[in-house]
């Protein structure tokens, strides 16, 4: 397998592709080698789609020998989650009941990215319905972080964040609901980005809160893939227009971070932080300023983000778990417990988070953006933990228990998403045990450029983007 093209990006492979030094046949052979070599050991594939793959690759040749003007992720592979639907390719949602289920249309988003080129490699590994905060499914096993594989990669999108670190691919689709991109890409170590609500349309959508996302190595592939899949649909009520903006223009625009004003929340509020999460972030928030930013440190008066998550989120899992129930199926004692007590909520207490305690979140970061560009936070409380199935986290960090471990990974996520805001993670740093750890930049409502040209400013101040996981 050839070493010098695991680790390029999506953009340096479209400029090798157009100046016809490197192929998309040998880029998608490299790929499906690495994918054969890493796969055992971090499971991240649910179905592999090689000779369709290779189809594909000898047709981007042809056609880039050709001479034609191509689109710039034309002939790169890309990996997909196991939650978008892919006509013709098997989408098993991470459930049995759905094991040999093949979508007949294509998730929009997906429509967008095989229009504009990209190959699939296949679908990638995510639990039951995405209902669970690690990657650990009845269908498909247990995925693992790349630096320690027997430590959890994340969740929902961890085997997206898995592969792509890895070296499979530069490219990874996801989704994110409440940090389900964010997430895994910091217990990874890649980049991950929650879009605007609406930014990404999603067909027949009924909830305003979650959208599909990238997640890569650089910030610039990134910004590659919001190019080609932003912009309204008509079968999505909630998406939003075209603003015109070019994020990958954005991403190499040239600069540091000079002239932004940051305020910085540690995450203390509602919950411990690992005292290494701590040290990192405080390490980003210098690198931060010696780039050129004012950072300032605040924090972000929010509703109990784990009180919000059952409120919000509570009743959507009961309907899952009563089909898994009804087909004799495994449940996850978590998703059990939590469709079991929203099913004890009242009407008004789910109606209240969906209305005003929503409200109050968003409110809570427009009190910051009133006086800040941008808001950093860790992306989680702690690094990569050991697979416990279910359970979402240690059961203490630094000495304190905690309650609900199975739900304070996304405590720092869940409510920027809430709030319709967009956000990204990008590596910051590295325990002592050789784990990344994420920042998570957030910007005022549809600010998606400023957050994609600060998180590209801030990769390019650093290093750990260089680094990559003996595997």
């Amino acid at each position: 397998m050839n070493d010098d093209l695991t680790w390029l990006s999506a953009h340096e492979l479209g400029q090798l592709y157009r100046s016809r030094q490197v192929s998309p046949v040998e880029v998608v052979g490299a790929a499906l080698d690495r994918l054969e070599q890493v796969d055992a050991r971090l499971n991240v594939m649910v179905t592999v789609t090689a000779d369709a793959a290779r189809e594909q690759a000898l047709k981007a040749e042809r056609r880039f020998a050709s001479g034609e003007e191509l689109p710039p992720l034309y002939g790169v592979p890309i990996t997909v989650k196991d939650l978008t639907d892919t006509a013709g390719v098997r989408t098993t949602y991470g459930c049995v009941a759905y094991a040999d289920h093949v979508p007949d249309e294509d998730a929009a988003a997906w429509s967008r990215l095989r229009d504009a080129g990209t190959i699939l490699l296949g679908k990638t590994t995510t639990p039951e319905f995405g209902l669970l905060g690690v990657t650990e499914s009845k269908l498909t096993g247990t995925t693992g972080t790349p630096w320690d594989p027997a430590r959890a990669a994340g969740g929902s999108s961890g085997g997206a964040a898995a592969s792509t670190v890895a070296g499979v691919a530069p490219l990874a689709w996801g989704s994110d609901g409440g940090g389900s991109i964010r997430v895994p890409a910091s217990l990874c170590g890649a980049v991950g980005v929650k879009p605007s609500s609406g930014r990404i349309p999603h067909i027949g959508n009924t909830e305003p809160d979650s959208t599909e996302g990238p997640i890569t190595r650089r910030v610039v592939d990134a910004a590659l893939l919001l190019d080609v899949t932003v912009g309204p649909h008509p079968l999505d009520r909630l998406s939003l227009p075209t603003t015109g903006e070019r994020y990958a223009e954005t991403a190499l625009a040239q600069g540091d971070l000079s002239g932004l004003r940051i305020a910085a929340d540690h995450g203390l509020q509602h919950g411990p932080v690992d005292r290494e999460t701590r040290r990192a972030f405080s390490a980003a928030l210098e690198d931060l300023r010696a780039a050129g930013a004012v950072v300032e440190e605040t924090q972000v008066e929010l509703p109990d983000p784990l009180e919000f998550f059952l409120a919000y989120w509570g009743t959507e899992y009961i309907p899952f778990v009563e089909l898994m129930n009804a087909a004799g199926l495994d449940v996850w004692p978590l998703a059990a417990d939590i469709a079991e007590r929203a099913a004890r909520l009242s009407p008004s207490d789910v109606g209240r988070a969906g209305r005003e305690t929503k409200t109050d979140i968003y409110l809570a970061y427009a009190r910051v953006f009133a006086d800040f560009d941008l808001l950093v936070t860790p992306t989680t409380p702690f690094p990569a933990f050991p697979h416990a199935g279910d359970v979402g986290g240690p059961a203490t960090v630094d000495g304190q228990s905690l309650a609900e471990p199975g739900l304070h990974l996304h405590r720092l996520t869940e409510p920027p998403s809430h709030a319709g805001l967009p956000a990204i993670s990008v590596p910051c740093g590295f325990t002592s045990a050789g784990l990344p750890i994420g920042l998570q930049i957030i910007g005022p409502q549809h600010a998606d450029a400023a957050v994609v040209s600060a998180a590209a400013r801030y990769e390019r101040a650093t290093k750990w983007w260089t680094l990559h996981p003996a595997m």
